[in-house]
């Protein structure tokens, strides 16, 4: 029983931390660059919903409710990642991130349910394997969790040592680190296996 929650523990904190999963990495850098550790409420709140969302695509994959194809999901993905990259662009320096709430969460869920159609096909096998997959769902679930609060304490702190010792203001800070991430996104959009 343990063995089984600290097998799904990791896998769900090695989706998120390893190398090949940059492209959850790059959503979690622009999903939480513009905020601060005062918003450390907001950020548990985002990120939290993002893997509720991503719960919800495992279990519908899992349960056999939905079919996933990957190619689509594959363009998605970054989709979602310019959508807020371009969002941070055109709101750095404005309170953009601090007002309407609803929305913000709103999209986490909505694009942490493609993001978790992303990997359901890789984890499926592993919950159907399992005696409980509820069970298992929510053990990845949580380990997803653990990794992307520290991928967001990791670009927090940087955000933090960034504009205060190196003085670089918060916008140009969110401007800066956007573009990256947009420059980093766009050959996954025209690679997208959807158009090969």
């Amino acid at each position: 029983m343990i063995d089984n929650f600290i097998s799904n523990l990791q896998d769900g904190i090695y989706h998120v931390l390893h190398i090949s999963a940059y492209d959850h990495i790059l959503f979690l850098i622009v999903l939480t660059l513009p905020y601060l550790f005062k918003d450390w409420k907001r950020i548990l709140l985002l990120i939290t919903v993002f893997t509720i969302g991503h719960c919800l695509s495992l279990s519908l994959v899992s349960y056999n409710i939905v079919s996933v194809n990957i190619k689509v999901i594959s363009l998605l993905i970054p989709l979602t990642i310019l959508i807020v990259s371009l969002f941070n662009i055109f709101t750095a320096g404005k309170k953009a991130h601090h007002t309407k709430i609803g929305l913000l969460f709103f999209i986490a869920l909505f694009f942490g349910l493609i993001h978790g159609l992303g990997f359901a096909n890789d984890l499926n096998t592993l919950i159907t394997a399992s005696e409980n997959k509820l069970l298992a769902i929510l053990e990845i679930a949580l380990g997803m969790e653990i990794g992307q609060l520290v991928i967001a304490f990791i670009v927090i702190f940087l955000s933090f040592l960034c504009q205060t010792i190196f003085r670089f203001s918060k916008r140009d800070w969110i401007l800066v680190v956007s573009a990256i991430v947009l420059g980093c996104v766009l050959p996954m959009l025209i690679n997208s296996e959807l158009f090969s």
